[in-house]
């Protein structure tokens, strides 16, 4: 199943998209800071043949990397409340990935009746950052890796797959899907290869996401939706502890009425959208009804 390319005009030019399926019942979904639309491939060709998946490219990645600045939650926030209106159609579920989740909480929060649930996928808690942390030093420690893989270039596709391959999180995950996607990411000449991503939209958006604590905690209290929380248990590079720690997973849930959260074993926070059968669990709880048990 190819993806439908989709462009949803902006004053400032087009947001780009992918829509995987043709079903009337709809899922809208936000990728991570340094990721693309296709990080949802996995999950898109996991959901039964009445649904449909359709993936942003946020500003400043993918092929919407030549939207220009201001970057910022807020800015994101706009673009998908834009993309909504202009898609039409039923009230799509609403779920983002690591930095997706912190947009997706954002506009669930700001406009709650376009959506018909929320789910958060190892993203949207405030993140648990020491007070008088310098925002930009966090930043570097944080997403060190990734912001030397967008100063890079590579010489052919292949070089830049074996870049990847040697990532912690990966190493005993590799898939087609995730091969796709890097596939994806990749822009310029043979010989001088780089990362779609533009860096200077990865440095505000992070710098963005640590000072945001107080807006995520707000907007988690005053939820209006059904909000389910995927959590991984490993965290970026592969091994424990995961990116939300299971004491701020459970602290959450008892202060935010509408939200519950799901562990979901054995995987990272990348494997969550990679590996199938992960895919398989994320597919199926964006799916299943609101009121659904937990497992």
């Amino acid at each position: 199943m190819k993806p439908e390319p989709l462009h949803v005009p902006l004053p400032d030019g087009d947001l780009h998209a992918l829509r995987w399926g043709t079903g009337e019942q709809s899922i809208l979904a936000l990728h991570g800071t340094t990721g693309s639309a296709v990080s949802w491939q996995t999950v898109a060709r996991s959901l039964p043949e009445d649904w449909s998946l359709t993936a942003l490219d946020i500003r400043g990645r993918g092929a919407s990397n030549g939207l220009p600045g201001p970057y910022g939650l807020s800015q994101h926030v706009g673009d998908v409340l834009a993309a909504v209106h202009h898609l039409g159609g039923s009230r799509p579920v609403l779920t983002g990935h690591s930095l997706g989740g912190y947009i997706a909480l954002l506009a669930a929060a700001e406009q709650p009746a376009l959506f018909e649930r929320l789910v958060l996928v190892d993203g949207g808690l405030p993140l648990p950052v020491p007070e008088y942390t310098d925002p930009d030093a966090a930043t570097e420690a944080i997403l060190g890796p990734a912001l030397t893989r967008l100063r890079r270039t590579f010489r052919t596709p292949e070089d830049y797959l074996d870049f990847w391959r040697a990532h912690p999180a990966f190493a005993d995950n590799w898939s087609e899907g995730l091969e796709d996607y890097i596939r994806y990411d990749l822009v310029g000449e043979r010989g001088a290869l780089r990362s779609r991503v533009i860096e200077e939209a990865v440095r505000v958006d992070g710098r963005d996401l640590l000072l945001a604590d107080d807006r995520f905690g707000k907007a988690l209290l005053g939820l209006d939706l059904p909000t389910l929380l995927l959590h991984a248990p490993q965290g970026m590079f592969g091994a424990p502890p995961g990116l939300l720690p299971a004491e701020v997973v459970a602290a959450w849930q008892q202060r935010a009425p509408r939200l519950r959260a799901e562990l979901v074993p054995g995987t990272n926070h990348y494997t969550l959208l990679f590996d199938p059968e992960a895919a398989v669990v994320v597919a199926s709880r964006l799916t299943e009804p609101a009121g659904s048990q937990l497992r």
